[in-house]
């Protein structure tokens, strides 16, 4: 078995949804430490005019140490409508901006309180819409018995050893640097990292923003283009 660890990011980029497709679990770390300015509870999109904006999820003020399953979504502000004034720019250039904009009125007519339901919502959205039916699973509901980390890196290594059958881990080339390949194979997992390559596409402009939301890369190709894309990558 494969799988993937990673925290819940909101509408995250390609290369996200690309450790999605090609593992067989995907769980959701919620138990760690959030972190200001990350992926958690905002992304980017294309800006009217050039260059990019963020779309953001207001949440409430909470202590420094808080976890991530514990961050609770700022509901007295109207966001949904500011995030989907956000996005009709689109409407003028993107050959898919309809079908993305009801993916993103699906997500959005729910209430939420937890950014992790909200974000868990949101893959589960374009995962369907792109015929992926992975096994999304949130850390803090499935009560895992895994021994304590004392690294950054025995998280996930402590986890694959909780779950039976698993035999690799795979993760973002990113964090390469924090994992001890060593530490893996001496528990029995495989460590491998999947780069996605990124390919630019048509963004309809002479400037390519790369690493967008998922957001800006379906509202440009179709579903079978995406999956393409998801399926371009480099395996270490």
């Amino acid at each position: 078995m494969k799988i993937a660890i990673m925290q819940p990011y909101f509408f995250p980029y390609l290369g996200y949804f690309s450790l999605i497709k090609h593992t067989d679990r995907f769980i959701l770390l919620d138990e760690v430490q959030y972190i200001r300015h990350g992926w958690i509870d905002r992304n980017r999109i294309l800006k009217p005019g050039g260059g990019w904006q963020y779309i953001k999820v207001p949440v409430r003020k909470h202590a420094r140490d808080t976890s991530i399953k514990n961050i609770r979504i700022n509901n007295d502000l109207d966001w949904r409508t500011k995030m989907l004034g956000q996005l009709q720019h689109y409407k003028k250039n993107a050959p898919n901006f309809a079908r993305v904009e009801k993916i993103m009125e699906k997500v959005l007519v729910s209430e939420y309180d937890s950014i992790v339901q909200l974000n868990l919502a949101g893959l589960k959205a374009i995962c369907e819409y792109l015929k992926i039916y992975p096994v999304l699973q949130i850390f803090s509901e499935e009560r895992f018995a895994i021994d304590p980390p004392n690294e950054p890196d025995e998280w996930a290594l402590n986890i694959c050893k909780a779950i039976p059958g698993v035999k690799e881990y795979w993760n973002p080339p990113g964090a390469r640097d924090l994992f001890d390949r060593k530490k893996y194979r001496s528990g029995s997992i495989e460590l491998r990292f999947l780069e996605n390559r990124l390919r630019r596409y048509d963004q309809k402009r002479t400037v390519f923003e790369p690493g967008l939301s998922i957001i800006d890369v379906l509202m440009f190709n179709d579903p079978d283009h995406v999956n393409l894309m998801l399926d371009d990558f480099v395996l270490d």
